[in-house]
């Protein structure tokens, strides 16, 4: 098995394009005992995996871990295209879905450290579509919803034929005690909701304006946002919500280029993430994944409930917002990204914001983005967790029942991809999988196994 982890990590280095003169802009390699892990007990996690794909929880997904800028552990499970029978490999690439928002917060706080933001200005006051939002009365009611229609209907729908967004009557709608401020966007404190995950009058009103189609701009987005009131009050409930999709049309609009461009140029070139973007090169199409959902899916949505766990390839809309006439680069979702790739970004914020001698944040700034800046609200996506700028925080792991440390920074992705950094450790993890809906708790059984195998 020792010889066969060796073999893993050579795989993952030759498809990641290492070759010498490149070495050093590869995090590094070592056994995972010189990093305190016990290599028996790792083997219990590659075990369990595959166990999982032989049960058809996944049809295929990778995994791998960091400590101490060492790479300890490499592994893919299964197949990367079952009908075609391609293998998952080292390189292949997944849709990383909201696993984009951490790295458009940094874009965010990039323009914050140049002076060019300020955290408790209000949002209004760089995108000015968003000012004087008010918040639907909750009390008042709407007229009965004939048809929201599917999915598909939201996506493949021409912006210019979307209806008005306006809900109700002026009495359902009351002025906001406060503007929301940019802290407010990048903790999910604004007031805004997502129209995918619930369906209160507000939910509804984003799907009738098509906020989720990938035919609309960032520009048109604020623009259709901003004539939708507000699902609560800013600053008194955390929310998740397109926000992060807001904090794109900021980056734009203070660095004055396109979302997709600045993240190249500031963050994905200097880092090295080679196969990070929103859409991917004809040469690299044959290494992205095939993207799964449970049977019976169909055309009903990303979040309906699946008939069972049998899994077949995702119905077509799915990728409608990686095909290149889709314009809607978004802040909240989109990229697509290998685990190389998205190791790297994370061993830039565990450093402290460099990676390789190149710097995108400076330390402090990435102490803040880490606070907990929810004061007395409570974070309603887990138990024992906060939430900082741009990133869930872990802050009681036996209140949350999983293991880990206090002050680790993590996130994942619709289709099961997650994410964490454990500072106290010097860990990082990255699993990634390809099913949506996505209802299994494979990304926590590796950070379980992963931890049980750290010994030292």
């Amino acid at each position: 098995m020792r010889a066969s982890f060796i073999n893993a990590l050579l795989i993952f280095l030759v498809l990641a394009g290492t070759v010498p003169f490149l070495a050093a802009r590869e995090i590094p390699t070592q056994a995972p005992k010189r990093q305190g892990f016990d290599d028996q007990r790792l083997n219990r996690l590659t075990a369990h995996m595959e166990s999982r794909v032989a049960d058809g929880t996944m049809v295929g997904g990778m995994g791998a871990v960091v400590r101490n800028g060492r790479l300890v552990y490499a592994q893919t499970y299964g197949m990367a295209d079952r009908e075609n029978k391609i293998p998952m490999g080292a390189d292949t690439i997944y849709r990383i879905y909201s696993m984009t928002k951490p790295i458009t917060s940094v874009a965010v706080m990039m323009l914050f450290e140049e002076g060019k933001i300020a955290l408790n200005d209000p949002i209004a006051k760089y995108i000015p579509e968003l000012g004087n939002l008010t918040v639907f009365d909750h009390s008042a009611t709407l007229p009965e919803v004939v048809s929201d229609g599917t999915i598909t209907e939201i996506l493949d729908a021409d912006p210019e034929s979307l209806p008005e967004v306006t809900l109700g009557d002026a009495s359902q709608y009351k002025p906001a005690a406060r503007q929301p401020t940019v802290r407010d966007v990048l903790t999910h404190t604004a007031g805004f909701t997502y129209g995918v995950f619930g369906n209160t009058p507000v939910d509804v009103a984003y799907r009738r304006a098509g906020l989720l189609s990938p035919a609309l701009n960032l520009q048109q987005f604020v623009q259709r946002l901003g004539q939708l009131p507000l699902q609560y009050e800013p600053g008194t409930r955390w929310h998740y919500s397109v926000a992060v999709d807001v904090q794109g049309r900021l980056v734009e609009i203070v660095s004055g280029m396109p979302l997709d461009t600045f993240l190249e140029e500031r963050i994905f070139t200097p880092l090295d993430m080679r196969d990070t973007g929103f859409f991917v090169d004809p040469e690299k199409r044959q290494r992205l994944a095939q993207i799964y959902a449970p049977q019976g899916i169909g055309d009903q949505g990303f979040f309906a409930q699946p008939v069972d766990n049998k899994l077949e390839p995702a119905p077509d809309y799915v990728d409608a917002g990686y095909q290149e006439a889709a314009r809607f680069v978004a802040g909240g979702s989109g990229l697509l990204s290998t685990t190389r790739d998205y190791l790297r970004f994370c061993q830039a914020i565990l450093n402290g914001g460099e990676l390789d001698g190149v710097r995108i944040l400076g330390p402090k700034t990435v102490e803040l983005m880490s606070g907990n800046h929810l004061g007395k609200l409570t974070a309603t996506y887990a138990t024992g967790s906060a939430f900082g700028l741009g990133f869930g925080i872990l802050v009681d792991p036996a209140a949350a029942g999983e293991i880990g440390s206090p002050g680790e920074l993590s996130w994942g992705g619709a289709a099961g991809t997650r994410f964490w950094i454990d500072p106290q450790e010097q860990l990082i993890g990255v699993f990634m999988v390809q099913s949506i809906p996505h209802h299994t708790r494979l990304a926590r059984e590796f950070k379980t196994l992963v931890y049980q195998a750290l010994v030292d």
